[in-house]
């Protein structure tokens, strides 16, 4: 069934049509600038969807990313759907390491999210900013204050819980 199909089907469950886009992905059934093409044409849940078996995917698999489907990532950060935002940081969390050169954008997208009034939308950018600092790059340079910077604002213990873990590990 192609992805498409599986998106409309109603009789699918939404975690069961994660699952199965993203076995699609993983078996290449579906390419993922294929996936990316047909946004255009989808809503904002299904495109968040999408982005979650993507998540799924690159979880196991991260080579299966490229660097075009982490410049639509990267851009869809911004995006006016929370769920949207909150599956692209995760897979850019998954996959940054792949594309060191993009970490200045992805950055600047993700700090936009730190101040989102969406926890999840934090959480998320918490996540793949936890991801690039260990990583160890010179942008940490730049990237440590702004994170300490956060965690001071942050309100929710779980997301600076999440700035201090990578903090201690880019220490060691």
């Amino acid at each position: 069934m192609e992805f498409i199909q599986v998106l409309k089907d109603k009789t699918i469950k939404g975690k069961e049509k994660t699952e199965l886009i993203s076995q699609q992905i993983l078996s290449e059934t579906i390419g993922i600038d294929e996936l990316f093409s047909q946004f255009g044409n989808l809503k904002d849940p299904e495109i968040a969807t999408c982005i979650e078996a993507l998540e799924y995917a690159t979880k196991i698999n991260p080579a299966i990313a490229t660097e075009n489907s982490l410049n639509h990532l990267i851009e869809t950060l911004l995006h006016k759907a929370p769920r949207i935002k909150w599956e692209s940081a995760k897979v850019i969390g998954n996959i940054i390491h792949k594309y060191p050169e993009k970490i200045d954008i992805a950055v600047n997208n993700l700090l936009k999210n730190t101040e989102d009034s969406g926890t999840v939308v934090r959480w998320s950018a918490a996540f793949a900013l936890g991801q690039i600092l260990l990583l160890k790059t010179k942008h940490n340079h730049d990237l440590i204050p702004k994170i300490n910077a956060i965690i001071e604002r942050e309100e929710k213990n779980s997301i600076k819980k999440i700035y201090q873990t990578a903090l201690k590990k880019n220490q060691k």
